[in-house]
């Protein structure tokens, strides 16, 4: 009984480490382009396509947290439009759609790439 609980707290804490430190890579919107380009031209066509899934995934996540803010806001009555709760949805969006811009590009990067070295791009929509 007691190695089970041990067992119990081993995976709890597993489960908490990857929650906070992820797996491995993600899409990182605040790396400059340049470090992207860099990067891009050193990978592998296999690489190349699994960084793109990444980013384009990132990107589907923020649309839907923007669709999701959207949908609050237009809840929102004529006559509240310019409260605090508003304003602090409004600002929600355009961080999220300035987010999902540096995505686009670094994106693009990949993809680009990946076309260049003549990888599969099937899955991937820019």
């Amino acid at each position: 009984m007691k190695s089970l609980k041990i067992y119990g707290v081993f995976c709890f804490l597993v489960v908490c480490s990857l929650t906070l430190f992820g797996c491995g890579k993600k899409a990182d919107e605040s790396k400059s382009i340049s470090d992207v380009k860099a990067e891009a031209e050193q990978m592998s066509v296999e690489k190349l396509k699994s960084m793109a899934m990444e980013y384009q995934e990132a990107i589907t996540a923020k649309k839907g947290e923007v669709e999701k803010l959207a949908a609050k806001l237009k809840d929102i009555p004529l006559t509240d439009l310019m409260s605090e709760e508003a304003k602090g949805l409004k600002a929600d969006v355009d961080a999220l759609n300035k987010s999902m811009s540096a995505l686009q590009e670094r994106f693009t990067v990949y993809y680009n790439a990946l076309k260049e070295k003549g990888g599969d791009l099937s899955g991937l929509k820019i």
